[in-house]
């Protein structure tokens, strides 16, 4: 019977069939070749080629095996990375993700003969963290690049200052309470006594006066029930109009400042967008061509936060860029400065110094009710240069 035509349906069929998985047990990873059924694979095995690879692998199987393996666990390990990062995932779905490349390498073929045999040799060699559940196995990747390493190193010294700032605030206004304190004449606690009669035909009084305090008394005029609801109603409006009248009094100076440090630690929460515009940023993307990577630009106007419109400062061209194409720029000593994240947000300032070493800078505010105050250790990437 002669082969099918191109277009006939026989022919698609066949070619549909090829494009998709076929069944392991019919793939010869020796000649890379996957057969449809088993009468393929029989002729496949009786062929002269497969002949001359098992001839070959005959000489020095343990290379061929060994070349396989290490195929399987970098595309392994390449695809975990790439797909997942540094997440717990199960293995078989990574598994399952990784077979459903056709040309890759079948595990029959390599040193492991189970994908669980294979999990529990990546936890014993250190190239990913593995736990067993009552779901199966699951796998977390270990990255061990220097470039994540510097920048997790980075994050945490970042941290580590948020906390400094913290931490010095939070003594500045426990001093500024104690000092407060010392002020004041300490309080004298209320003595309470129980109210006793001396004897039983003795009659308890209330005297009415000016005074605040209330004893047991003698009075001439005794009080009935009456006359102490009154009095009680008396005392309820006193109370209410206390309470009123300190409710309107005037801050003290201490509790203005306690505000205005709650209002700096709620500014001091940090922000994911930091673009502002009328500040000097770098394009940082290789997309754009080497004409505008590593070009410095003005961010004209921002858009949903996370998009800025910027004008090149070289050839004057507008593009419209992500906040994660772009980073902040250090001028010189001396030079103005706009701070766009942290504590001191939108404010001006005056660049006065560069610590290297930690990746930060001394400012001086040169704008709003903090105006003339010099902080210390802000981060590269929290201030850019004014425009």
């Amino acid at each position: 019977m002669g082969k099918a035509d191109f277009l006939s349906p026989k022919a698609i069929g066949n070619r549909i069939k090829a494009k998709g998985l076929q069944k392991l047990r019919w793939y010869c990873q020796m000649c890379q070749k996957q057969c449809r059924d088993e009468n393929g694979f029989k002729c496949h095995c009786m062929s002269e080629s497969h002949q001359r690879q098992l001839l070959l692998a005959s000489e020095n199987p343990n290379q061929f095996m060994s070349y396989f393996s290490e195929e399987f666990k970098n595309d392994f390990l390449e695809l975990l990375r790439r797909r997942f990062g540094t997440k717990r995932v199960h293995n078989n779905i990574v598994y399952n993700e990784y077979i459903s490349n056709r040309e890759h390498v079948h595990m029959n073929s390599t040193q492991w003969e189970t994908l669980t045999d294979f999990t529990k040799w990546l936890g014993r060699e250190g190239f990913c963290k593995v736990d067993e559940t009552p779901k199966g196995w699951y796998v977390q990747y270990i990255d061990r690049d220097p470039e994540t390493i510097r920048r997790q190193e980075e994050l945490e010294k970042k941290k580590k200052q948020e906390m400094d700032d913290e931490e010095r605030s939070a003594r500045f206004i426990e001093e500024q309470v104690r000092r407060g304190r010392e002020g004041k004449d300490p309080e004298e606690d209320p003595v309470f006594t129980e109210l006793n009669r001396e004897s039983n035909e003795e009659k308890v009084a209330f005297n009415l006066g000016s005074s605040s305090s209330v004893g047991p008394i003698k009075a001439s005029t005794s009080l009935g029930p009456s006359a102490l609801k009154h009095t009680g109603s008396t005392k309820r409006k006193d109370y209410s109009h206390t309470s009123d009248s300190k409710g309107k009094k005037k801050k003290s100076a201490l509790e203005e400042i306690m505000e205005m440090e709650e209002q700096k630690k709620m500014k001091s929460v940090r922000v994911d967008n930091w673009l502002r515009p009328d500040i000097v940023v770098k394009v940082i993307t290789k997309k754009l061509g080497d004409k505008y990577y590593k070009k410095k630009a003005i961010i004209r106007e921002v858009q949903n936060k996370y998009t800025a419109v910027v004008k090149m400062i070289d050839s004057g061209d507008k593009l419209k860029l992500d906040q994660s194409h772009v980073e902040t720029v250090i001028p010189a000593p001396g030079k103005r400065v706009v701070i766009v994240n942290g504590q001191y947000r939108d404010a001006e300032a005056i660049l006065e110094c560069i610590d290297e070493k930690n990746f930060s800078a001394t400012l001086k505010i040169d704008s709003g009710h903090m105006k003339g105050k010099t902080v210390e250790g802000i981060a590269y990437e929290d201030f850019s240069k004014q425009a």
